[in-house]
């Protein structure tokens, strides 16, 4: 079984191995993807930043962009429509510690489709394309490319969107098992991502209902992808990279970490995220991983409640000694 666990080549960069942390909006800041490369996520994705908010000088994006120095290798995510100012920014941003550059070509958000980004681009193959070449030529770091199924059940083109990534330059694509209309509804159709691998020779990434070592490995074997992207199953969960890579290895099964462990890592997230943010913000974006991390725990409707009325690092250290 080792052999589903190995390292992925993405260009010039080789991750240590093939697990990758999904880009996730309001989930994926740096106090998180750091427990989560220290969990054993290969890669890490950040949260997606617009190219235009870049142009102008947003200055909420900067926060977005900030890569902490004991992390892993990340990958930023950029989303817009118009080739010149996704390629111009991804070379504005070129010299920022990232290792590779990913283009969204998959978010379901209303807003962001209904401006033409994200999985809209999958019905303009011809404009994705335009995209990815002019991104492929500005920078000299990998580019990938995260598509879905297709826009709805009678546009399923990922095959096509692939081959065109693929000849337009990526150097590998991420493949989401379901369409913009299910969002994150429904089953992921792994078979889809079988038929990008067979149609493209760069590395593909499969992602969708990937939730523990046993769904990671059905995913690597029936879909022959090269590598497994792990998005809302992580949320409150760093510990399921180790989890899903001591399965791959040799079918260990770690298991759960004790209660004084998820106390440990809970108040690590909470003190990075007070450090970087400050606590007015960090005590706001605290509150919904914890309720991420203790989901399913007896109590933990209650200890909710009171998460959400907490204002300081104290209140929030007391709530979860707590538990």
């Amino acid at each position: 079984m080792g052999h589903l666990l190995k390292p992925l080549t993405i260009g010039g960069v080789t991750l240590e191995n093939n697990l990758i942390l999904a880009p996730m909006a309001g989930v994926t800041d740096l106090p998180f993807r750091l427990l989560c490369s220290e969990q054993g996520a290969g890669l890490c994705g950040m949260e997606m930043v617009s190219a235009k908010a870049i142009m102008y000088g947003n200055k909420n994006t900067e926060g977005l962009l900030a890569v902490h120095p004991q992390e892993g290798p990340v990958s930023l995510q950029l989303f817009g429509s118009d080739p010149k100012i996704v390629s111009e920014m991804a070379r504005r941003m070129e010299e920022r510690p990232f290792a590779v550059l990913d283009l969204n070509m998959g978010c379901p958000v209303p807003k962001i489709v209904n401006n033409g980004e994200g999985s809209a681009l999958m019905r303009e193959p011809e404009l994705a394309g335009k995209i990815i070449a002019a991104t492929v030529k500005a920078i000299k770091k990998p580019v990938t490319v995260k598509i879905r199924k297709g826009f709805d059940e009678a546009h399923v083109n990922a095959v096509e969107i692939a081959k065109i990534a693929e000849d337009a330059g990526a150097a590998a694509v991420a493949v989401h098992g379901r369409t913009r209309e299910q969002f994150y509804s429904g089953e992921a159709d792994w078979e889809i991502i079988a038929r990008v691998k067979e149609a493209v020779t760069i590395p593909v990434i499969g992602n969708g209902d990937v939730t523990d070592g046993e769904s990671a490995k059905r995913l690597l074997v029936q879909t022959g992808c090269d590598g497994v992207m792990i998005g809302r199953a992580a949320r409150g969960n760093p510990w399921l990279f180790g989890q899903i890579a001591a399965w791959l290895e040799d079918g260990r099964v770690l298991p759960a970490p004790p209660m004084e462990e998820k106390k440990k890592m809970i108040l690590r997230h909470a003190a990075l995220q007070l450090e970087i943010k400050g606590e007015y913000t960090g005590v706001r974006e605290m509150r919904k991983h914890l309720s991420w991390y203790t989901a399913g725990l007896p109590g933990s409707a209650r200890l909710r409640g009171s998460v959400n009325q907490a204002e300081s690092f104290e209140e929030i250290r007391r709530l979860v000694e707590s538990m």
